[in-house]
């Protein structure tokens, strides 16, 4: 999908200088905000192919249920919320316009948007870590189109080299007012000084590097969970420490799983009406796979494993028979044909390898080996294949 990304962004000349437009990013456009805006204009479009305003967004039922209780945010349709709102909404949208993602024209003085690449949509729209990818690569062209990427990249270096102190930190902040401020309508620093750190940190986050806290050098580097609008409390301040920047993306995932219900039942709802679109018929195909496949079944259940029930990979999709004869013996939802359950396990391997070989973005093997570790206490490898994977799930099944 990375390259899905780029081919698209090589389309666009995103120079600011010649824009004249510093909406490109702003202070409300993170990764977890980023995201759910995209899945709220897919859900109010619903593949209609139509514009819509903000204002369609934030009063839209489907934004305020989750909004509301993900961000902990007042309710949408109280006209005393409206500028709480605005910028929620309106900010978002103006970065997938400038991006490309949406189309935009004016209307009076009402912008109207339409979306103009779905799949790219619909990527940032699945996972907060996918949001956080397209902005890596869309800032870092827009700085490159700009002529802004070697300051940045001069930053980086001497973070990298250990040489960076707040004064270097400090002339790569008044570059980027005094750019901003001499190309854009912005004409003073406290609007710019919101953006500067939205843009450095996603470049920091993905570098490896410190960044900014509080306008200020940070002593630290970035971590994946300091972009969030909405961040979880963290058991240990330094627990971001010394592991993988995948590891600090699941462990941010589970940790809002587990401090915010909101937040958990959207992802898991997100993940089965994707895995409902996705296939017209059963994934395990069987002698009770005739009929219409309408049930999404969870492998591992949400029950005993609620950290796996939004994967994607822990999901599939069945006929009443398969999931309230086989899966769940005599249709006792609380029990697990084990079985089954392998059954099931060996069909998503398919799946999700014929997912990837297609090109498609929805699953990640890693994710899947994830889902397998956890939800049979083992340590799979994660470079193993599929081929080992089936093979692994045999041995394990066939030793219970």
């Amino acid at each position: 999908m990375i390259e899905n990304i780029t081919n698209h962004l090589q389309k666009f000349d995103f120079d600011v200088r010649k824009s004249k437009d510093a909406r490109f990013m702003d202070q409300k456009v993170t990764p977890d905000v980023l995201s759910i805006i995209a899945d709220c204009v897919l859900n109010f479009d619903a593949d209609r192919n139509i514009e819509f305003t903000k204002d369609d967004i934030w009063s839209d039922n489907y934004f305020n249920t989750n909004v509301k209780g993900i961000f902990n945010k007042p309710d949408a349709q109280n006209e005393t919320t409206r500028q709480e709102y605005d910028k929620f909404t309106s900010q978002p949208l103006r970065t997938l316009a400038y991006s490309g993602v949406l189309k935009m024209r004016k209307s009076g003085n009402k912008n109207l948007y339409k979306i103009a690449n779905k799949s790219i949509l619909e990527f940032i729209g699945m996972k907060e870590r996918n949001a956080y990818i397209f902005l890596y690569y869309y800032l870092e062209k827009v700085l490159s189109d700009s002529n802004l990427l070697r300051f940045f990249e001069d930053f980086k270096n001497k973070c990298i080299n250990g040489t960076i102190d707040n004064t270097e930190f400090q002339n790569l902040k008044t570059r980027f007012q005094r750019f901003i401020i001499g190309n854009t309508p912005i004409n003073g620093t406290t609007e710019v000084n919101r953006i500067f750190p939205k843009i450095l940190n996603v470049y920091s986050c993905e570098n490896n590097i410190q960044g900014t806290i509080k306008g200020r050098l940070s002593k630290r580097q970035i971590y994946y969970t300091d972009l969030m609008y909405n961040r979880p409390n963290w058991r240990d301040v330094d627990k971001n420490k010394g592991i993988s920047r995948t590891e600090a993306i699941s462990e941010h995932e589970n940790l809002m799983i587990e401090q915010n219900e909101a937040y958990s039942d959207y992802q898991v709802q997100k993940a089965m009406n994707m895995v409902r679109k996705m296939y017209t018929q059963s994934e395990v195909t069987d002698q009770w796979s005739n009929g219409e496949a309408t049930q999404i079944h969870h492998i591992f259940p949400k029950s005993d494993f609620p950290k796996l029930a939004h994967y994607l990979e822990n999901l599939i999709k069945l006929t009443p028979t398969q999931h309230y004869t086989k899966a769940h013996p005599s249709n006792k939802t609380q029990q697990i044909n084990k079985d089954y359950q392998l059954i099931c396990l060996l069909a998503k391997t398919d799946s999700i390898e014929t997912s990837i070989k297609k090109g498609e973005f929805v699953y990640r093997k890693e994710s899947f080996i994830y889902v397998i570790n956890t939800g049979l206490t083992e340590k799979l490898d994660y470079e193993i294949d599929f081929r080992k994977i089936k093979n692994e799930l045999a041995r394990i099944y066939n030793a219970a």
